[in-house]
């Protein structure tokens, strides 16, 4: 995919959909996360949210990609949880994850937010309960750095 650069950002952020992407490994707890942006971003912003889902959080930055170059949203949210199950993996696919949605943003020019989270010692006795509440938290926290960031753009001048 060879997207074009849009350097009108006011004008990207002013559409009226937000699209939403989640990696469906462990959709239990990573649910937790949608459903707190979705009540969170209800009370902040009236945009619409399309909600797409992937495999993986290592499928994530071509779909976040291209729904960032479609022109369609002012906006893209990424969430998928990256388990670091003591194989040195991990690293790699977080890394993959959190750089190609960071080139994602600066190859189109639509605002990308990550709320892709990679724990270490996820295994550990009590770690999956805790990390099914924390991602309600981050739902919450990533829908209000959306809303925040979107205003700000909204109100930006370009020379």
């Amino acid at each position: 995919m060879n997207a074009q650069f849009n350097s009108d950002v006011v004008k990207t952020t002013q559409s009226d959909r937000i699209a939403f992407v989640q990696a469906c490994w462990h959709r239990e707890i990573v649910d937790n996360l949608r459903h707190a942006f979705l009540a969170e971003t209800a009370k902040l912003d009236n945009r619409l949210i399309d909600v797409f889902e992937v495999p993986g959080a290592f499928e994530l930055p071509l779909r976040v990609k291209t729904l960032a170059a479609s022109g369609r949203y002012a906006a893209v949210v990424a969430a998928g949880l990256v388990v670091d199950g003591g194989i040195y993996r991990h690293e790699f696919v977080a890394t993959a994850v959190i750089d190609g949605l960071m080139r994602a943003q600066m190859d189109t020019g639509t605002p990308v937010f990550s709320a892709v989270l990679t724990p270490h010692d996820f295994l550990t006795d009590g770690q999956p309960e805790f990390f099914a509440e924390h991602f309600i938290i981050k739902g919450t926290e990533v829908a209000q750095a959306c809303a925040a960031s979107l205003g700000h753009y909204s109100k930006l001048e370009v020379a």
